[in-house]
């Protein structure tokens, strides 16, 4: 018997259930508003999407905490009611019998600290600006336990499938030891994704963040230069890049320091860190060592992160040492 079976279920259907309230969301933002870069529809969208989810793990896993990126505090504050009543309003289009207060305390289950020998870890909107941009976005989801992750759940609702069909929505879900898989978002049918097996360095597609606050772009431009690989990056946002590597459309995905002192939060990485070695590839941080989910919010035990098909890899990393990238003294 599969292990992890039921988590994989309900991960699965509730990455699904906020993408739903999500495109809802993102489908009724007016140009002006981008132009403005309002943010409050992915505010609403961060929200929303983390109340169902923890109310879903809550009612199927009641004893296990949450560590999510949003909490209700700014939300309960006495001139914030009418953001309060629009979430209100959302959440009930998806559970009718919804109060806010329950709104409210499903967003504040996600206050634990990571600490827990089991947890789940959840970004409820990555990729702020390609929400905005109505491109990529990802809602993330995933099962630590004893500082390994044993389910990851992603759903990039504008990322085309990869069968062929050119439907527009995809989830993944993996459970260590058990595959990797992509699900289209209408029919829910599931296929198995690999990785890329093209073991020429001078042929790596890489993808990179959109904005290159998230990430070094000179010095990725560095590496490919030393390494002989001319095609231009896919930039996208959010965890969709782990997607786009697992299931072979880049061989590298790369998250390169920009400074000596900041730490990646484990919901940005959990939910598609697990898909990508489930589907046969490698990742770790930019000096090799493995990514460790066992200290806190933060992989405060790794500098930047490396994803790759396998192949490409050590070559990576060579060229990274040689470079004296993340040398920031």
């Amino acid at each position: 018997m599969h292990r992890h079976k039921k988590e994989r279920a309900a991960a699965l259907e509730a990455v699904i259930a906020a993408a739903d309230l999500c495109r809802a969301i993102q489908s009724d933002i007016a140009p002006e508003a981008i132009e403005k870069q309002d943010r409050s529809p992915v505010t609403l969208a961060d929200y929303g999407a983390q109340a169902l989810i923890c109310r879903a793990l809550s009612q199927r896993f009641p004893d296990d905490p949450i560590i999510a990126e949003e909490d209700a505090a700014f939300l309960r504050q006495a001139e914030n009611a009418p953001l309060r009543n629009a979430l209100h309003q959302r959440v009930r289009a998806c559970v009718p019998d919804a109060t806010e207060a329950q709104v409210l305390d499903w967003i504040d289950r996600g206050h634990h600290d990571a600490t827990a020998a089991r947890f789940w870890s959840l970004d409820p909107v990555d990729g702020t600006k390609g929400f905005l941009r109505k491109a990529q976005y990802a809602i993330s989801l995933a099962l630590i336990e004893d500082g390994h992750i044993r389910v990851g759940a992603l759903c990039c609702p504008n990322l085309v499938a990869s069968d062929g069909s050119g439907a527009v929505g995809c989830a993944f879900i993996a459970v260590q030891g058990q595959g990797a898989f992509e699900v289209d978002l209408q029919s829910r049918r599931e296929r198995p994704i690999r990785v890329s097996d093209d073991a020429d360095i001078r042929h790596m597609r890489t993808c990179e963040s959109v904005e290159a606050a998230h990430s070094s772009h000179g010095d990725a431009q560095r590496i490919k230069a030393l390494l002989g690989i001319t095609a231009d990056p896919a930039r996208l946002d959010s965890q969709a890049k782990y997607a786009v590597v697992a299931r072979g459309d880049a061989e590298a995905y790369l998250r390169l320091p920009k400074n000596a002192a900041y730490r990646e939060k484990i919901w940005d990485h959990a939910g598609g860190a697990l898909l990508v070695t489930e589907a046969g590839g490698r990742l770790s941080d930019i000096h090799g060592r493995a990514l460790r989910f066992d200290q806190g919010a933060t992989l405060a035990d790794n500098l930047g992160v490396i994803v790759t098909n396998g192949p490409h890899h050590d070559a990576l990393l060579a060229a990274i040492a040689q470079l004296d990238i993340g040398n920031f003294s």
